[in-house]
């Protein structure tokens, strides 16, 4: 046993790094509000750069947080994350809303253009910031579920967050830049209809899962 203690202290950092990488992915790499919003704006290849950003660095933001222990006080005040359930579940029914009256109504505009009108920088950024932070979910996952696997590498846990950071910025550039390849195919108004009327079908499938887990 004592052999096998010494094993692991003497194993390298990039080790605890790599399963905090893998780890991330597990919680990240799924269909979702947050990434189907990413994916659409990737196809759009509107305000992605921006989009990327804010869901990256909010990611490192409470994974970090999660890790220095911040999930144990927020464990203590259930009425913080009640009061982010409800107003996430009104960000998401909302957009949803948005969702299916563009898969309703196609594309197409008055004048004639083949895609969707652009959103305002603003107004993207906006919509990422309640994806991102008004989504329950992401608190457990990353403050508290991260942060008590990343602590259980005592010594070593700022490596597992590094390692988690690096696998959720890396699968936030893949989704969005690599959603720019979709652009060919959705240049056809039917395409672009389906893809909205997707987006508002998980819109409103995480609304219900997250009322469900009230």
């Amino acid at each position: 046993m004592r052999a096998s203690v010494a094993e692991m202290s003497a194993a390298p950092e990039w080790t605890t790094a790599l399963a905090g990488f893998l780890f991330s992915l597990s919680l990240i790499v799924a269909i979702g509000a947050q990434n189907s919003f990413v994916l659409r704006q990737g196809a759009l290849r509107e305000h992605i750069g921006t989009v990327v950003a804010i869901c990256s660095v909010s990611d490192v933001v409470l994974i970090a947080a999660g890790v220095a222990g911040v999930g144990a006080a927020l464990a203590g005040r259930p009425w913080l994350l009640d009061a982010v359930r409800w107003l996430g579940v009104a960000a998401l029914l909302a957009y949803g809303a948005l969702a299916a009256r563009r898969a309703l109504r196609g594309p197409v505009d008055a004048a004639g253009a083949r895609r969707p009108a652009a959103g305002s920088r603003p107004a993207v950024m906006a919509a990422c910031l309640a994806f991102t932070w008004l989504n329950p979910a992401v608190y457990l996952d990353t403050l508290i579920l991260l942060g008590s696997v990343a602590n259980a590498h005592p010594g070593r846990q700022w490596w597992f967050a590094a390692g988690a950071s690096a696998g959720s910025v890396g699968w936030f550039i893949a989704l969005g830049f690599g959603a720019r390849a979709l652009s060919g195919v959705l240049s056809r108004p039917a395409a672009w209809r389906g893809l909205d009327g997707f987006v508002a079908v998980v819109m409103v499938i995480t609304a219900v899962r997250v009322l469900l887990a009230a």
